[in-house]
């Protein structure tokens, strides 16, 4: 699709009658294949430079990163793409990396070149930032169980909140469930869902074993509450156990909030 697309254009501006050099090339990754040749070589990056010299890593990955080249040139004919393939560019050939070399003198010559700061995706394994093209490859993601966190966010009792709040624990709290703990601090407020029920539910602190209401939406109440523990009374509650005792006490509406 994309060789089409390149293709298109380049095309139609040829048969207006302009002349379009169209040549071909290959832009020769690299971190996707010195990774496939640290796999086939059974090696690290710490390893460069010890069991095999940076020359020879160098080249394996120049044979390495050519392997499908005929392939490609096979599908280029098929399709009928318009482009000279006798002479490409390689960018990791000395010439063309020199070019660029002499381009970014240029862009600095006329200060066009300035340093400035940007978020990017960075692999610690790889030692090197990652391009949106090495985070699209095969394999990049994978479902992983990570650590997360429910916040509680204590009610400020005000004759307000008295009638949202009914209780006669006097912690009362919004649990809020978050992968970012580390944006807490600068929060200054909850977003809750209008079309959401949520619920307030007499219980007891798991750390401190004392009394708490908390307010969650009713829909999640099992992934925090068991439902086989519903019917035990709080006034047995026993400080130091794991079962926790809870009773739904109200529900709640977001409209009314």
């Amino acid at each position: 699709m994309a060789r089409t697309v390149k293709d298109i254009f380049c095309r139609f501006k040829t048969l207006q009658g302009f002349q379009v050099n169209r040549k071909g090339g290959w832009d020769t990754h690299g971190l996707p294949v010195e990774l496939q040749v640290e796999k086939e070589l059974g090696i690290t990056k710490d390893d460069i430079g010890k069991k095999i010299s940076v020359e020879e890593y160098n080249q394996k990955c120049r044979e390495t990163v050519m392997k499908y080249k005929d392939q490609w040139d096979d599908l280029t004919l098929k399709m009928g793409y318009w482009v000279d393939l006798k002479k490409p560019y390689i960018t990791y050939e000395k010439e063309y990396i020199e070019s660029l070399w002499w381009i970014l003198k240029q862009l600095y010559d006329k200060q066009l070149l300035y340093k400035w700061y940007t978020i990017q995706p960075y692999s610690p394994a790889a030692g090197t930032g990652l391009s949106s093209h090495e985070l699209n490859l095969p394999g990049c993601y994978k479902d992983v169980k990570d650590t997360s966190i429910v916040a509680q966010f204590k009610i400020t009792r005000s004759a307000k909140s008295e009638f949202l709040f009914k209780s006669t624990n006097k912690n009362i709290f919004v649990l809020a469930w978050t992968t970012t703990p580390w944006t807490l601090p600068s929060n200054t407020a909850l977003a809750i869902g209008e079309k959401i029920t949520y619920v307030q539910v007499n219980t007891f602190n798991s750390y401190t074993h004392k009394p708490i209401s908390v307010v969650l939406a009713k829909a999640l109440i099992g992934k925090y509450f068991s439902d086989k523990n519903k019917d035990l009374k709080l006034e047995e509650y026993k400080a130091g156990i794991r079962i926790f005792h809870f009773r739904l006490f109200r529900n709640l509406q977001a409209k009314i909030w």
